[in-house]
């Protein structure tokens, strides 16, 4: 039996603001909505989202080294200036994440080369949350898997993107960087129709 994160079913929608003024929505699906097939749909989408650089570059292994990529770059590499986010994660025991990363103002991130910032603290991923190198059989097991992606049912993954600056950034990086594909709220509805699907992964049994 496939142990998948519980599904929270809500009727109406519920709408939060951030701090930038920018709304976005958790509309959830009605239960038995959705098709299997429209789910591994949803699912292919998400999938273009997490392995993409834009995340897939802080959500590393154990090795704690965050990557840089994009055409400016040539390629992919480890971060310059050999940072390590350490077992902290967020630079704690070398050099802090936020040495350069600290949120200073409005618009810090539209310059080439600037260390982007957020109002938030800048770290990496946990790493039981690995996407980089893991294939889409391996994030949809972990992703629906609650000992996997710290405890959230569906509501929870939802309310994540709803509320992160951090993983927001990540479709409106500046600077010329490329940005994750879709955009943050087709990334919530595509979390809820998988959901609601019953979290389907390609290669369950049907």
């Amino acid at each position: 039996m496939i142990r998948t994160a519980a599904i929270l079913f809500a009727c109406g929608t519920a709408t939060l603001a951030l701090a930038a003024g920018e709304e976005f929505t958790i509309d959830m699906p009605p239960e038995g909505s959705v098709s299997r097939a429209a789910g591994l749909e949803a699912w292919d989408r998400i999938y273009e989202v997490t392995s993409h650089p834009r995340c897939s570059n802080c959500h590393v292994g154990e090795d704690n080294i965050p990557l840089w990529s994009g055409p400016s770059y040539g390629g992919t590499m480890p971060h310059g200036m050999n940072v390590n986010g350490g077992e902290s994660r967020i630079g704690a025991e070398y050099v802090p994440c936020q040495a350069c990363h600290a949120y200073r103002e409005e618009g810090a991130n539209d310059a080439p080369h600037m260390a982007p910032q957020v109002a938030e603290t800048w770290a990496l991923a946990p790493v039981e949350t690995q996407w980089l190198g893991k294939s889409s059989t391996e994030i949809c097991a972990q992703l629906r898997d609650p000992e996997r992606n710290l405890g959230h049912d569906l509501m929870g993954l939802a309310e994540h993107i709803q509320h992160s600056a951090l993983v927001q950034w990540g479709w409106t990086p500046g600077g010329g960087r490329e940005p994750a594909p879709y955009s943050v709220q087709e990334h919530i509805d595509d979390l809820l129709i998988w959901g609601v699907a019953g979290f389907p992964c390609a290669t369950d049994e049907e």
